[in-house]
């Protein structure tokens, strides 16, 4: 017996975009083979672009792909799936990806943060989804792992400032004793 629909995949995010007001890319992860070329990217990008200019909400179909959408300030972001994705889902890890990035901001996302901080907003993007598959949905989730990652920089100072002491010399010397 075939099954009715398309089988149940994890991967179900196959683009993850953000654009500034003028429909620039600031940032495109692509997690499949949708669209191989940098031309039809760029092509994809202008078009879901000119769509969300239109407005009528933040969910739109183009070209058999499902498209979450939402703006802040002077960009725009866009979560695509297939045509069967669950917008909920999709819905989901946009909201995930706005929160984040505006808990590490502690306001609203801005072209200019964007840019100058483009190493955060890409570990955000891979704490959220990975080759097309959702890890993460929670803001606070993501945001706890990305401080897990941070270094904490008085450990080093001390520990240079124990060094440039002597204080380590003085360590080893009594565990020798």
């Amino acid at each position: 017996m075939e099954p009715a629909g398309p089988e149940p995949s994890l991967y179900t995010v196959k683009a993850l975009l953000i654009l500034d007001s003028l429909g620039q890319r600031l940032l495109a992860k692509y997690y499949d083979s949708t669209f191989p070329t940098a031309q039809e990217r760029a092509a994809f990008e202008r078009s879901i672009f000119s769509e969300s200019q239109r407005g009528g909400g933040g969910i739109a179909s183009l070209g058999g792909l499902t498209i979450v959408y939402s703006s802040s300030v002077d960009l725009f972001f866009y979560v695509v799936g297939g045509c069967q994705e669950n917008e909920l889902m999709l819905s989901a890890v946009l909201a995930c990806l706005l929160d984040a990035l505006g808990h590490l901001l502690r306001k609203e996302v801005e072209k200019r943060w964007l840019l100058d901080n483009m190493e955060g907003t890409f570990l955000v993007v891979d704490e959220i989804v990975d080759r097309g598959v959702i890890l993460e949905s929670d803001p606070q989730q993501v945001i706890r792992r990305l401080s897990l990652r941070a270094p904490e920089p008085a450990a080093y100072g001390f520990v240079l400032f124990d060094y440039l002491a002597g204080g380590s010399e003085r360590r080893d010397a009594g565990g020798h004793e």
